[in-house]
């Protein structure tokens, strides 16, 4: 299998506009190991983002592909699960040093199993995260909806002290009907419950833009398909991937996209382009 390389995004200086921006893609890989195996330096050196973040890394950073930690221009940090190997796990590549990097939000029973990275920029706090998912069984469920709960109390805290925040990473939720190929054959199913779809109202509530439907309102779009079914090759999938920004920062927002044709993941990668501010 082998990486398209979707350079129709790939420009760092608008010729239109003449204005700089920052492009930034976030992508659940399911497993860095092997997703390296498949092209993924030469798709990353290719698309060339200014930041990209990855979840589902499956490994400690001493488990990383040394070439892969190499990359010119990119500093690159890593999160894993305290006491899981191979699980969950989340990366953070990036042109631009942060001023600080934090793991968690605090909460031991979260942070433990290395979901989420924090990344303050001048500008912006950006949260690269990889959300549980609830489907194996009723405990996961509940974990999944605490851990949704106390991330939006943070968030919030954070928005209201004046904070531009930007959230990317797998939400494992699909918000609407149009962000899944069978909606009714699903409303039962997590990632898809009216308890999870809510949460993400609560959300756009406290002020959330999810980016990609300021551009795109059509259906089929999708960033997750089944793997055991080819649901890919006849696109019966789900938008469960994310960038979400701050309302602060909606003027700033120049493109949303999915890079449908990406491969080498049960998932795609998205991202957004942001004018820099002046």
């Amino acid at each position: 299998m082998r990486f398209l390389n979707r350079g129709l995004i790939s420009m760092q200086y608008n010729q239109m506009s003449g204005e700089l921006r920052m492009r930034m893609i976030s992508w659940n890989i399911n497993g860095i190991r092997a997703v390296h195996k498949k092209g993924f330096k030469k798709w990353f050196k290719s698309e060339a983002p200014d930041i990209l973040c990855l979840q589902e890394t499956k490994a400690e950073e001493r488990e990383v592909p040394k070439d892969l930690k190499r990359i010119y221009g990119y500093r690159c940090y890593f999160s894993s699960p305290v006491d899981k190997k191979g699980y969950s796990g989340v990366a953070l590549f990036t042109k631009k040093e942060p001023a600080k990097i934090e793991n968690g939000i605090g909460v031991e029973r979260f942070d433990k199993e290395g979901r989420i990275q924090i990344a303050y920029y001048d500008d912006f706090v950006l949260f690269n995260i990889y959300f549980p998912n609830g489907k194996s069984s009723k405990e996961r469920l509940t974990y999944k909806l605490d851990f949704c709960a106390s991330f939006l109390e943070f968030v919030r805290g954070m928005k209201d002290r004046g904070k531009n925040v930007i959230i990317c990473g797998d939400v494992n939720t699909a918000h609407k009907e149009i962000d899944l190929a069978r909606p009714v054959e699903n409303r039962k199913i997590s990632g898809f419950l009216p308890v999870e779809r809510a949460w993400i109202d609560e959300l756009l509530a406290v002020g959330f833009i999810d980016a990609f439907r300021v551009f795109d309102q059509s259906p089929g779009q999708y960033t997750w398909w089944d793997l055991k079914t080819k649901a890919r090759e006849r696109n019966v999938g789900w938008r469960i991937d994310y960038f979400l920004i701050s309302e602060g920062l909606l003027g700033r927002l120049e493109s949303a996209f999915i890079l449908k044709d990406v491969k080498g993941s049960d998932h795609c990668p998205v991202g957004m382009s942001l004018k820099e501010e002046v």
